[in-house]
């Protein structure tokens, strides 16, 4: 048995970078700060998130710069040739199945929990 399964809390480096395709398909790029729990330095670890569907759709609409969030999902590594060197190139990605809005009302929160696609 394998498990590839994902879960993080952290704020949103950066406003959503949607795309919409012509099969109807709605994607959503985001980069996310998380802090470890033992490490003594201010410097976070950052990921990249990527959405699709209604979660996407919901992140678009809700989720900005500086935003508090938890994401559950599994990592999947983007593999790519460099267009320069030709060198082979990869980055992992944590490809997003729950999206949980997160902070108090002041922060902005619509107070939209859980934002799962199966919940809509």
């Amino acid at each position: 048995m394998t498990i590839n399964i994902v879960h993080l809390i952290g704020r949103v480096g950066g406003d959503p970078d949607m795309k919409y395709f012509d099969s109807g398909k709605t994607k959503c790029r985001l980069t996310l700060a998380v802090n470890r729990r033992t490490r003594n330095s201010d410097e976070p670890d950052w990921f990249e998130l990527e959405l699709w569907g209604k979660t996407a759709e919901v992140a678009g609409n809700y989720v900005r710069k500086g935003k508090q969030i938890a994401v559950k999902g599994s990592l999947k590594f983007d593999s790519w040739n460099d267009r320069q060197t030709g060198v082979s190139r990869s980055k992992p990605v944590i490809v997003v199945d729950q999206l949980d809005l997160l902070g108090s009302k002041n922060e902005g929160d619509n107070s939209m929990n859980d934002m799962s696609p199966d919940n809509f």
